[in-house]
């Protein structure tokens, strides 16, 4: 971790110190704030999930979010959104990163910056085990009669809706019980991403399976999604290779998804 923060106070200087630097940037808000702000939606493990009873945050991209803060030496401070308000509250100035398992959009990109990707990946279905052969291909789930459920406002609402038009589409708007929907039988099966699919077939063993998560539909990238700003780009990534070098990503990683 020592040479970690040695790499990422290098990449700070290189693009705050140089004596060109013509103007403030959002990096050196972020220092002389002292906070970082970080939105999440906290309904999306394993990347983001809010404990209401403690109000704290837990998840992979929270552990991240801390190392974050503590390789720029500041105070992490997390603002909750929800996918439905996600870019209004990114416009709004509300947190200068959003983490939490966001994909990458060619929408978001034009409001904002994404960071190097740290997963890639693409959407897949999780149904009852006893179903997994019914729902191998789109054709397969596009019929009238089957009920796909779905959270709203995101990257599944949007393949859902792209993608199915003859199957019955349910939006379910709470995201951390929408899986127990399914496994009630209340839902036939939804399609998300295919690490989300593995998570959740872990947390229902033999009662939800991940249909083939390793060939997904198509094919996506989740990064963190900065507030425009060169400079905080910069170090981001930096801190990211930093992280995927010296391992601290793969032991997070790890932790949370395998």
């Amino acid at each position: 971790m020592v040479r970690a923060l040695a790499c990422i106070a290098a990449a700070f200087f290189l693009v705050t110190g140089s004596p060109h630097a013509q103007q403030s940037s959002r990096l050196d808000d972020i220092m002389k704030r002292g906070t970082l702000r970080v939105g999440m939606t906290g309904d999306y493990l394993p990347f983001s999930y809010l404990d209401k009873a403690t109000s704290k945050f837990q998840g992979f991209d929270v552990d991240m979010a801390e190392t974050l803060g503590k390789a720029l030496g500041v105070k992490v401070e997390y603002v909750k959104t929800a996918w439905p308000q996600l870019t209004k509250d990114f416009e709004a100035d509300d947190f200068d990163i959003a983490m939490g398992g966001v994909s990458v959009t060619p929408d978001r990109q034009q409001k904002g910056m994404f960071s190097y990707p740290i997963t890639r990946e693409g959407k897949t279905p999780i149904a009852r085990c006893s179903d997994n052969s019914k729902y191998q291909t789109i054709a397969d789930i596009d019929k009238p009669g089957t009920r796909v459920i779905v959270n709203s406002g995101g990257t599944n609402e949007r393949f859902a809706r792209a993608n199915i038009k003859s199957a019955e589409i349910e939006i379910y708007n709470d995201n951390v019980t929408i899986f127990d929907e399914i496994a009630k039988g209340n839902a036939d099966l939804m399609i998300t991403d295919a690490s989300e699919t593995r998570y959740q077939q872990k947390l229902h063993p033999g009662v939800l399976c991940a249909v083939h998560p390793e060939k997904p539909f198509d094919f996506g990238e989740k990064a963190y999604w900065l507030q425009p700003d060169a400079a905080l780009k910069a170090v981001v990534d930096q801190w990211l290779v930093v992280m995927v070098e010296d391992g601290s990503f793969k032991k997070i990683y790890a932790a949370w998804f395998e």
